[in-house]
């Protein structure tokens, strides 16, 4: 991701809605372990919450949106959750992808794929590959990611470069490494939500999140919808936005 213009897209427009939303949907555990029911539980409620943010988006003129599916700290989970999330992973492709691409939304996937398996590895390229050419959203899914990783390897790239004489070091600056991220094509988010009430961006976004506006809201992400979307919104249309000194409101 980048500061990259948008690309034109079709669908409603907002004034007020902001290009590109990302997303940390936290709390699916805390959501289940107040009603007494397992974590998997949890992790599938958030699945509808996802279904229900997805469409909220486009309706509500969002170009980009960007979640936080599974984080490459969440290996150390319990194996039977990890199995868990990757099931529901599986079923969101095989269930989902044919609305996501007959409603225009194309699917972009940042994050390691190397020890993954196969058949997941598979799925995300299908995602990406059915839904290329669509234009209405971008969804993008930040899957066995972590931001510290994802510069670390723009860094190492240009590294090499520098090593095999393909670059000067005094030509790197900040926008060449950003050149360098995951998805470098994709401006970077307006605004981030947190969900659950934390208040930390956990090794997402961090490159990208430099200007983003920061809304943290107490919903955990099952209970998550399009008027919980809304508020998070209007949160970023009431705020003046300061780049350097000069200030750029969010809304007309």
């Amino acid at each position: 991701m980048s500061n990259a213009a948008a690309p034109a897209t079709e669908g409603p427009e907002r004034s007020d809605a902001p290009a590109h939303v990302a997303i940390i949907m936290d709390g699916n555990g805390r959501w289940a372990a107040a009603r007494g029911l397992p974590r998997a539980e949890g992790h599938r409620r958030g699945v509808e919450a996802l279904r229900r943010v997805v469409r909220a988006s486009h309706e509500l003129g969002i170009r980009y949106l960007t979640i936080f599916s599974f984080s490459s700290e969440n290996w150390s989970r319990p194996a039977s959750e990890i199995g868990d999330l990757f099931g529901l992973l599986r079923r969101f492709i095989r269930n989902d992808l044919a609305s996501l691409h007959r409603d225009g939304v194309k699917v972009r996937i940042i994050g390691e794929r190397d020890g993954l398996e196969g058949d997941i590895c598979a799925l995300l390229n299908e995602a990406e590959e059915l839904t290329r050419d669509n234009t209405r959203l971008t969804l993008v899914v930040a899957f066995n990611y972590g931001s510290r990783q994802e510069i670390a390897k723009a860094a190492q790239k240009l590294a090499r470069e520098v090593a095999e004489g393909r670059r000067n070091p005094d030509t790197i600056d900040a926008e060449t490494l950003g050149a360098h991220l995951d998805a470098p094509d994709i401006p970077d988010p307006d605004l981030i939500i947190r969900t659950s009430g934390e208040q930390r961006l956990s090794n997402f976004l961090m490159w990208q999140a430099a200007y983003s506006e920061l809304v943290f809201v107490p919903i955990h992400w099952p209970d998550f919808d399009k008027a919980a979307l809304e508020g998070a919104i209007a949160e970023f249309a009431r705020r003046e936005r300061r780049f350097g000194g000069l200030v750029a409101k969010t809304a007309s």
